[in-house]
């Protein structure tokens, strides 16, 4: 299987700082080429988000070039694969609540994290961020760490109310805000001609699900500069309809 690659991020129209940060690779090892990706929202509201979302993606970037080399001399496990980077996500909470408390100020952040094989897909997330698996229909593979979404899922909203309660943007989970964290961790198949998406919450708040899976479908997304092109459009579309926050989407072709 091979892969291609697009991202783009935008700053938007209210923002003074890009507080995402994301980084996608294609990678060579022994167990053929793998694509790892990871996007980080920082928190909006809070100073400094920009350092923690780049704080969390150098530190899966360090994981990248100095353990995944090695895990690949063996068959990958899924147990292996979620203990290290539920202990990354561990350590940067650490780090990320002592940083604030040696400076006085508060920051935090999200995370989307993936790794796709030849055979499987691992993903984590921490918080909004999303991705999403686009084929013959577009799915939602994570499931958000929000108050909102609790409330959906108790039945006490709906999904047409969820999408315009005022709350959707109250997190149960985030990466440096407290001392205790819990990612959600994913497993599945990786298929062929599909496409995977990464995305913070500010991509996908003024465009329909319908809209992003037009621009990126496979039948969409046949070569890097289509794809490009694509998430630049969908990007343009958010700031139109006057999103406000940061938006980034990582964009993931297998064929």
């Amino acid at each position: 299987m091979n892969y291609m690659i697009a991202a783009d991020t935008d700053i938007g129209i209210a923002k003074t700082t890009n507080q995402d940060s994301l980084s996608v690779k294609v990678l060579q090892t022994p167990q053929g080429r793998m694509v790892f990706a990871v996007l980080c929202d920082g928190m909006g509201g809070l100073e400094k988000g920009e350092i923690a979302s780049a704080s969390v993606v150098r530190a899966f970037s360090a994981w990248v070039e100095n353990s995944l080399p090695s895990l690949c001399l063996h068959p990958l496990e899924d147990a292996v694969i979620r203990a290290e980077w539920e202990n990354i996500i561990q350590s940067q909470n650490a780090a990320i609540l002592q940083y604030g408390a040696r400076f006085g100020t508060a920051m935090g952040t999200t995370a989307v994290v993936m790794l796709i094989t030849q055979s499987r897909y691992y993903l984590l997330n921490v918080g909004d961020s999303r991705a999403y698996e686009l084929g013959e229909s577009i799915r939602q593979l994570t499931k958000d760490q929000t108050l909102v979404e609790r409330e959906r899922e108790l039945g006490n909203i709906t999904e047409e109310q969820a999408l315009l309660d005022p709350r959707r943007s109250v997190l149960l989970q985030c990466i440096g805000a407290n001392p205790a964290v819990y990612p959600d961790l994913f497993f599945g198949e990786v298929k062929p001609d599909t496409v995977y998406l990464l995305c913070s919450d500010g991509f996908r708040h003024e465009i329909t699900g319908e809209e992003i899976y037009g621009q990126l479908s496979p039948y969409a997304a046949c070569d890097e500069f289509s794809m490009k092109q694509n998430v630049r459009r969908l990007i343009e579309w958010n700031k139109e309809r006057q999103e406000k926050d940061n938006i980034s989407a990582i964009v993931v072709r297998t064929f």
